[in-house]
């Protein structure tokens, strides 16, 4: 059957117009001006990312008749290029009776011979995964033979058996799962011709008792010459994303694990999902939200839910993951400014010259004879809300600081990062109203949190404590809405 989504389709329609007219982020102080959100309701993962006859298009888990958890659906945009979305009908709604009628849950996207093909779960009682088919990109049809992987192998429970991702390698489609097993994460691989029949290949990986009770979100891809296993674990602290560098053996199916990451060291980044685009660059969007949260200040204004900025993916000679934003995002750059060189602290030293509640900012810090450097962002006049982003010389950390965000958690959440002696810290930072992205020592560590200050809060500052810091740079700009 075809599917545009019933009810649900005109309910995005008209929260679409809404979006396009304005009133949504020129009201509500949360509302990122370029980070893509929903025009209305829930969203979690990001779905079927792909690069489509000139058109990047994401899909994400969306639950459009209100901000909370709901029966899943696909919802869909549209972008020439990973910064300007454009909302589309709902791509997957759950069809009453069938295979996917507690909801259309995560899965991928791949272009089969000028068809754009989603592969998905369908919940129910169990979980199963699905096909849906689509020549132009907009309207998609659901295999009349759905579903085509009905259950796991022996030993792993048919309740968790999710959240499929699709590649092509080998002259065969490939797909990893997500599932468990004895209170183990695990990573299926299966293997097939047509997208329409599987067969079973191999555990690709699964864990060693440390990395999770259950892995979601799979998403096994080829970087230079190795594999990388990304999984959102459930079971562990905050569930952070874990990626695995290593290689994939085709033959037998098995993952060989040589190194282990942890994908961004915040509260809110989760279940990543990348693709290659036609430049042949490995593209990673996350949600920006975190199912351990309690607070979901945005439910006020009849929404939840956003994504990060599109991350580049690349290895490092020594294979650690090296993540950066998209180049495309420095279009949005206005107003340029700098603060020059010079030493700061002890104590507090106001940069004037930087203010705003979306911003670009390029910061290098000596830390000298200081204990703790600190970039102080969104903060209010008084002083009494910030958030703060600090290095700490001690412990050799890196920590996004929300106590005293303003609206919903606080929480410490922070990263390793030992300096070696007479290097700086080098800092880029993207802030979006409601969300600080940290990318640090060149993307070798990033930090990821959603914090609501008070519209007011747009000031910026430095602080060091225990001794002189001194400002090595500091770009900004203001990133205007696309």
């Amino acid at each position: 059957m075809a599917t545009r989504g019933g009810l649900a389709t005109a309910v995005v329609v008209v929260a679409s117009l809404a979006a396009a007219l304005g009133a949504p982020g020129d009201v509500d102080p949360w509302r990122p001006l370029w980070h893509f959100t929903p025009p209305a309701g829930w969203m979690n993962d990001p779905n079927g990312l792909a690069h489509f006859r000139g058109e990047y298009h994401l899909f994400y888990q969306y639950h459009p008749f209100g901000p909370d958890w709901g029966p899943m659906h696909w919802g869909h945009a549209v972008s020439p290029d990973l910064v300007r979305w454009r909302h589309l009908p709902i791509a997957l709604a759950p069809s009453p009776g069938g295979p996917d009628a507690g909801g259309c849950f995560s899965g991928s996207a791949v272009d089969d011979g000028g068809v754009l093909s989603v592969v998905y779960t369908g919940h129910g009682e169990r979980q199963v995964q699905c096909l849906a088919t689509s020549p132009d990109g907009r309207v998609f049809t659901k295999h009349p033979g759905n579903p085509v992987l009905a259950s796991p192998p022996e030993g792993f429970p048919p309740e968790h058996f999710r959240d499929p991702k699709v590649w092509r390698a080998e002259g065969h489609w490939w797909m990893v799962a997500g599932s468990k097993r004895d209170g183990r994460g695990a990573a299926l691989l299966y293997e097939s011709a047509d997208l329409r029949r599987w067969s079973f290949k191999a555990v690709a990986a699964e864990s060693d008792g440390t990395l999770g009770t259950m892995w979601e979100c799979p998403d096994l891809f080829a970087l230079g010459d190795r594999h990388v296993l990304v999984v959102s674990p459930e079971g562990l602290d905050r569930r952070k994303a874990l990626a695995f560098v290593g290689r994939l053996d085709y033959g037998t199916g098995r993952f060989a694990i040589e190194s282990r990451h942890v994908a961004d060291h915040g509260f809110d980044f989760y279940a990543p999902q990348s693709f290659e685009d036609a430049g042949g660059r490995r593209v990673v969007i996350g949600w920006m939200d975190s199912w351990a949260s309690k607070a979901w200040p945005t439910k006020a204004w009849g929404w939840a839910g956003a994504m990060t900025v599109p991350r580049l993916l690349r290895l490092s000679v020594d294979g650690t993951p090296l993540w950066a934003p998209v180049p495309e995002i420095e279009t949005l750059r206005r107003d340029p400014a700098s603060v020059p060189p010079g030493d700061f602290g002890p104590g507090l030293h106001v940069l004037d010259a930087v203010q705003g509640d979306s911003l670009d900012l390029e910061v290098e810090i000596d830390p000298g004879a200081a204990s703790e450097v600190a970039l102080l962002l969104r903060r209010s006049a008084d002083g009494r809300q910030e958030t703060r982003l600090k290095y700490d010389r001690a412990s050799g950390t890196l920590a996004i600081d929300r106590e005293r965000a303003g609206a919903g958690e606080g929480g410490v959440h922070e990263a390793p990062l030992a300096l070696a002696a007479g290097e700086t810290l080098r800092l880029r930072v993207l802030l979006d109203r409601s969300s600080v992205e940290v990318f640090a020592q060149d993307g070798r560590v990033v930090l990821t949190d959603r914090v609501y200050p008070d519209a007011a809060s747009v000031g910026v500052a430095l602080e060091a404590q225990g001794g002189r810091a001194r400002l090595v740079g500091l770009r900004s700009w203001r990133l205007l809405r696309p």
